[in-house]
């Protein structure tokens, strides 16, 4: 099951408390009934253009705080998560006409696409079904993957579009809280020897420049 939430909260002031509390009893529910669910997390509303300054940068600042707390939310109630952010600005930028339906803050057939896209492979790794080995495949330190507790994993994730979170064990905890796992599915494998990227840098996995064998005792 895939869920797309948190514009309209936004956009019509919900208290985040309130929206991520429904949007945990959510997954919790389609997480008993048996099914797989990967959240899409509150957009850069930002990016709008029809948003004047100030304005833009308060929609920023709303939207990155609640696509971490629905991070947070998602992934203890059992779900994995994939921040979008800014990552479709540059398409909806250059082609407004195109991504937007005509009201200008929705995205239309070909921008709700592109959002699908966006969030694919980690729907197809959580059926099993991805070709990199799914939900099983360790972090790659090389491609800004590693490991960290949710809450910090959901404040990198705010700020790195694209960027999936999964916890590692439902049931375990590290010091910290529950470790999660960051993946990076959309980018290409990294050749060999290619320089570890300097945002993960504050990856516990990366700090310690290592792969499958830095997954905490926790994890599966």
């Amino acid at each position: 099951m895939l869920v797309m939430v948190g514009a309209n909260d936004v956009t019509h002031r919900i208290r985040p408390a309130e929206s991520v509390r429904h949007l945990s009893v959510v997954v919790e529910r389609l997480r008993a009934a048996g099914s797989q669910v990967v959240v899409g997390t509150c957009p850069d509303l930002g990016t709008l253009q029809p948003v004047a300054q100030p304005l833009r940068l308060v929609a920023r600042r709303l939207s990155r705080d609640l696509a971490a707390a629905q991070t947070v939310a998602a992934v203890e109630a059992g779900a994995r998560t994939v921040s979008l952010g800014d990552l479709l600005g540059p398409d909806f930028h250059e082609r407004p006409q195109e991504m937007f339906s005509k009201d200008r803050f929705h995205p239309s057939s070909a921008g709700y696409a592109k959002a699908a896209a966006a969030v694919l492979p980690s729907v197809c790794a959580a059926l099993g079904l991805w070709p990199d080995g799914g939900a099983e495949r360790p972090p790659d330190a090389r491609r800004g993957e590693g490991v960290e507790s949710v809450t910090t994993a959901a404040v990198v994730a705010a700020a790195d579009p694209g960027t999936e979170v999964q916890a590692l064990d439902p049931a375990g905890r590290g010091p910290r809280g529950r470790w999660a796992v960051l993946r990076r599915r959309r980018r290409e494998p990294l050749a060999d020897g290619a320089a570890t990227p300097a945002r993960c840098r504050s990856s516990t996995t990366c700090r310690r420049g290592s792969r499958a064998a830095d997954v905490p005792a926790t994890g599966g």
